[in-house]
């Protein structure tokens, strides 16, 4: 009797817990990717400033699961288009769904799609640097080709003109964070415990 009674008990403890530890992830992912939003430099010849945002999506998307990842990116959205101060300031882009809305909104509204196949991708590797390179890269891509889409609407520019708005300039740099975002995410998994 008592054991019956312990068992759904425990349960329902064990569903609470992952509860609390999920949401306190979301929570802080956004908040990560969120400071790594203020770390940005405007580019005169291009309404899109370089930001450290690329790099907390990649990172987020090979440290989460799937569900994790988008779910985090989605909180971020979420509380940008609340008026949060989430996402770079000082751009003149407004707040809230006035900055979802301009030249920016196609890099953002990629964040969530583009960490959860950054998951999915490197939790179905082989889990080596090769593999979490090659899954940064693909997300990576995704986020600038949604800019890029994004930009050419905005600004109604020549696919040439906006790939040199929203694509070419951040190159070397996103280069640069997708192998840091490999390098730790493979770092991570080799030290991390076993489970048994």
């Amino acid at each position: 009797m008592h054991k019956e009674l312990a068992s759904p008990l425990a349960s329902s403890t064990s569903i609470s817990a992952t509860w609390l530890r999920n949401a306190g992830i979301v929570i802080l992912g956004s908040a990560f990717v969120a400071v790594c939003s203020h770390i940005a430099i405007p580019l005169w010849f291009t309404p899109v400033p370089l930001t450290m945002q690329p790099f907390a999506v990649l990172l987020l998307g090979l440290f989460l699961s799937p569900t994790l990842a988008a779910a985090t990116l989605g909180a971020y959205l979420f509380e940008g288009a609340l008026g949060l101060p989430v996402f770079a300031p000082g751009f003149g882009f407004g707040a809230g769904l006035a900055h979802l809305l301009g030249p920016t909104g196609g890099y953002l509204l990629s964040y969530p799609a583009a960490a959860m196949t950054i998951s999915y991708l490197w939790r179905r590797s082989s889990r080596k640097f090769t593999s979490a390179i090659l899954a940064a890269a693909l997300g990576n891509i995704a986020i600038l080709l949604c800019g890029f889409i994004w930009i050419s609407v905005y600004t109604h520019a020549s696919a040439r003109n906006a790939f040199a708005l929203a694509v070419l300039p951040f190159l070397p740099g996103d280069a640069l964070k997708v192998v840091a975002a490999a390098a730790l995410a493979t770092g991570f998994h080799r030290i991390r415990p076993r489970k048994a």
